[in-house]
């Protein structure tokens, strides 16, 4: 059969969007993993259906480019919030359930902005921190991001004795005053993306924390496929809310692809 699809990005992190809510896709990892392999299928970094859920007004359904489901993914939330909008679902601002739960989002100047999960602790160690956003994270700060090689130097985190069976995204950053400049290595992609959401959103926290602020304020990333901006309060630079992550969720291209149905 034919099969509808769109085509999103937001910083480089690209996606595969499916309009399902009549049902016609179930989850099945082979066909996820095909549809998003970038010489036999569509290629993006994942894939999500857009589906009906009560009392919200869509449910976000993710998978990896491995095809696999997998837990929240902060710049494909962005970029369904704008296919939503594509599809007249919602006009200025929605609330849809994802995998971590509720999510309020809101178009802006600057694209998309969406509500995180709040933060409740944070993993500090002498060279790195771990914490969950809606995904888990492993970030550490080093002095000259560009230069390092992060499939290396992440795989061999992301595979180590600790984190090997669950596994972990690991971000590496570099403090450049007035801005942060953020490189991931995502599990389930299992190489570095141009940009991780729940990741820059981790590193935003991870260095508030760091830095002993407290209040409320907006830390300007800049990854590898582009701007985006974290808002987040805290009152004692270990438990977060009104976490937002805000950039870019553009529209690319939509097609057929000729799908086989069981």
């Amino acid at each position: 059969m034919k099969l509808k699809f769109y085509k999103y990005q937001g910083a480089g992190n690209d996606f595969v969007l499916i309009d399902n809510r009549n049902k016609t896709l179930t989850v099945d990892v082979k066909l996820f993993a095909h549809l998003c392999d970038r010489r036999f299928g569509i290629g993006g970094d994942g894939i999500m259906l857009l589906q009906n859920h009560p009392g919200f007004d869509f449910e976000m359904i993710y998978a990896n480019s491995d095809g696999r489901p997998s837990t929240m993914c902060g710049n494909g939330g962005r970029c369904i919030t704008a296919f939503a909008n594509h599809l007249g679902i919602f006009n200025a601002e929605t609330n849809f359930i994802a995998v971590d739960g509720p999510h309020y989002a809101k178009l802006t100047e600057k694209g998309v902005s969406l509500e995180m999960i709040d933060v409740s602790e944070i993993e500090s160690n002498s060279d790195f921190f771990v914490l969950n956003t809606g995904s888990p994270h492993y970030v550490k700060e080093v002095s000259d991001v560009k230069d390092l090689n992060v499939f290396e130097s992440g795989r061999s985190i992301r595979y180590n004795d600790r984190f090997k069976a669950e596994g972990i995204n690991v971000n590496f950053v570099e403090d450049k005053g007035d801005h942060l400049i953020v490189r991931t290595y995502e599990r389930g992609v299992e190489d570095e993306t141009l940009a991780c959401g729940t990741g820059v959103t981790a590193v935003a926290l991870a260095m508030m924390k760091k830095k002993g602020l407290t209040g409320t304020h907006t830390t300007h990333i800049k990854a590898m496929g582009g701007d985006l901006s974290v808002t987040a309060t805290t009152s004692d630079g270990n438990a977060f809310t009104s976490v937002f992550l805000e950039g870019p969720a553009d529209y690319v291209f939509e097609g057929e692809i000729e799908i086989e149905t069981v």
